[in-house]
């Protein structure tokens, strides 16, 4: 049977319908999806020409940037390898400290801190060195009596046994009559431990040590004088400057009025004149090197081991150390090992010294060689008051009777006490 007109009409009308409602939810769609449209992005905005400027000063301010990050990085760089230069120079200091510990200890450090050299003759270098940390630990009790005797850290100190009696109160009875206060006698013995007790004079005697007491109970003078380099560490070590001093010399005024202090050893010199106390140019000559002949060579006269002021001082315990230790196993005369070590330089296989040292005024620090070859025959080096006078030149038998003429001379005003003596001892 055919469909009736008006049923085909309604079919069309509903799909033209459907289309009409396909149509429209697209374009919809479109809408929210391209709200600019299909063909925007081949448009040129003001937008986006602001967009390309802004990306063009971002890329300028970029490589600014990359320029003062570079910069920095260098610059840090530096900085870092500055520290680790910090940092390898502590760890090798404390490295050197924890090795302190189980070893010797060192000389001062140069200071690590570098400086310009000023205008010349302006530029001086460093001569006193500091002084040690005292440690009063290694004998509480020599602390205690150095604690009471001496004076601003000072002191005389003479080791004396028997053998001495009679110079050693010579040379406490002068020491009192200058008005001395801060000296000490270390009695190698008994008796002279009573002997000074019994005279009112300060006295320490050592612990009993078998190595020290064989020699200083029964040694001679030379024996004795070696001691001195041992028993001396224990006073620098508490941190006391110590003007040493033998028996054999006589007092006439207070010594520590006339020291400098601005080196590790301050002595007295065996020489008898300018040159020889101090120093002089000695020209040898070699007739056989025909034209270059003459050898120029630098020669003093030594230092006096009877009679030196030496500071608490790194390098002055270790001239301590290297004397005490080569008197143990040399043969050998104290006073030239003492000039050895403080004068020889450092050479093939031998490391010097570097102790300062400083030469005493020969006519106030004076030798018997000085007083009996040159002063009393001299009108005016006779006025000349030295600080004392150490009969050094002269043999034991001799010397008690040349330093009771020095007092007669000098204290008691006997002008020709000093006649009767030859130049030298018969």
């Amino acid at each position: 049977m055919a469909t009736p007109w008006y049923s085909q009409s309604s079919i069309v009308r509903q799909q033209i319908a459907a289309a009409v409602a396909v149509g429209i939810s697209l374009v919809c769609i479109c809408a929210i999806v391209f709200p600019s449209g299909f063909f925007a992005f081949t448009r040129t905005s003001p937008d986006i020409v602001r967009d390309n400027s802004n990306v063009e000063s971002l890329q300028c301010e970029s490589t600014e940037r990359v320029n003062q990050l570079k910069s920095d990085n260098v610059r840090l760089s530096s900085a870092n390898s500055e520290l680790k230069k910090q940092v390898r120079e502590l760890n090798e200091k404390l490295r050197l400290a924890e090795k302190g510990k189980d070893s010797t200890v060192t000389q001062n450090p140069l200071p690590s801190k570098q400086t310009k050299a000023g205008p010349f003759g302006t530029v001086k270098g460093l001569r006193t060195n500091p002084t040690v940390v005292p440690d009063e630990s290694i004998n509480p009790r020599l602390a205690s009596i150095l604690a009471e005797v001496a004076v601003r850290k000072e002191l005389i100190v003479a080791l004396a046994n028997s053998n001495v009696k009679p110079m050693l109160e010579v040379w406490f009875t002068n020491i009192k009559r200058v008005g001395i206060s801060n000296y000490l006698v270390v009695a190698l013995d008994d008796h002279i431990s009573h002997f000074c007790k019994a005279n009112n004079v300060p006295v320490y005697q050592r612990d009993p040590d078998e190595a020290i007491d064989a020699v200083g109970k029964t040694g001679v003078s030379t024996a004795v004088s070696a001691l001195k380099f041992r028993i001396l560490r224990e006073f620098l070590q508490l941190g006391y400057g110590v003007l040493l001093s033998d028996v054999d010399i006589v007092y006439l005024q207070n010594p520590f009025d006339h020291l400098y202090r601005d080196c590790d050893v301050e002595s007295m010199s065996d020489g008898h004149s300018n040159a020889t106390a101090y120093g002089f140019i000695d020209v040898f000559d070699e007739p056989d090197m025909r034209r270059c002949r003459y050898a120029h060579s630098t020669r003093i006269w030594v230092y006096n081991a009877g009679f030196f002021y030496i500071r608490p001082t790194i390098p002055s315990i270790e001239l301590l150390d290297r004397v005490a230790e080569r008197l143990a196993r040399e043969k050998a005369w104290d006073q030239d090992v003492f000039n050895e070590e403080l004068f020889f330089p450092s050479h093939p296989g031998y490391i010097g010294l570097h102790a300062s040292r400083r030469t005493m005024d020969m006519y106030l620090f004076m030798n018997s060689k000085i007083l009996f070859k040159t002063v009393r025959k001299d009108g005016n080096l006779k006025k000349l008051k030295p600080v004392i006078v150490h009969v050094n030149y002269h043999s034991i038998p001799d010397k008690l009777k040349r330093m009771n003429a020095v007092v007669e001379f000098y204290v008691n005003g006997n002008q020709n006490a000093l006649d009767p003596f030859p130049n030298g001892s018969n």
